[in-house]
């Protein structure tokens, strides 16, 4: 369980759960949903999109195994028509999630023993995974490391998606694989705030090639 920012650094890391549990449990059990839940993380004050807009609370990007919350936004489920305010939303949700592969994948594709399942003892396995974490952080933060993440290393995209060069090396990796569906029922005042960013996504935020990919 990673918490990562848009500078492609992880801030949070969690591994050695139990595998007799669930997803759920995973993130439940996690130092990260205890801070959240008990307001521990000093998020800034609220604050409109636009001016006149009405504050919205800054939050965590997650996908379907997490449950919604007023503190983490994931996609509206089912499947939406082409051109509607949710399918453009859940894009906009994946291409900022799309931070969170590109650590993933330069990181396995620089430390190879993450690319297989670990053999080993599980608290030996949690130290390897903290220490590639630990270096990747060093690597990127790094201005004598430009070699571990060239300008050309994270995918981009200005009106058309570029893959770059670590998903050639990704193929076949099974040691980091997503966490399932988390289904829960979410609270109103949750979905509110989802909407609101849906909304922003189709008016003040709309991106002039969104609607190739929505």
């Amino acid at each position: 369980m990673v918490l990562v920012d848009a500078n492609y650094c992880f801030h949070f890391v969690d591994c050695g759960s139990q595998g007799r549990l669930s997803d759920g449990a995973v993130f439940r059990n996690s130092e990260l949903y205890r801070r959240i839940e008990e307001n521990q993380i000093h998020f800034p004050p609220d604050e409109p999109l636009v001016e006149g807009g009405p504050p919205l609370p800054y939050v965590f990007v997650g996908d379907d195994a997490f449950g919604l919350s007023n503190r983490i936004m994931k996609p509206y489920p089912g499947l939406h028509d082409k051109g509607s305010k949710e399918r453009v939303f859940n894009y906009r949700l994946s291409r900022a999630r799309r931070v969170v592969e590109n650590v993933f994948g330069i990181m396995a594709s620089v430390f190879r023993v993450l690319r297989k399942p670990m053999l080993l003892q599980p608290d030996k396995a949690a130290l390897i995974t903290m220490t590639c974490a630990y270096l990747h952080n060093f690597l990127q933060k790094s201005k004598t490391s430009s070699n571990y993440t060239p300008l050309d290393a994270f995918d981009s995209e200005k009106g058309e998606i570029t893959l770059r060069s670590w998903r050639h090396y990704s193929e076949g990796i099974s040691s980091l694989q997503p966490l399932r569906r988390m289904p829960r029922r979410s609270k109103p005042e949750a979905k509110n705030i989802r909407d609101n960013f849906r909304d922003f996504c189709v008016t003040d935020g709309k991106l002039e090639w969104q609607n190739r990919y929505c």
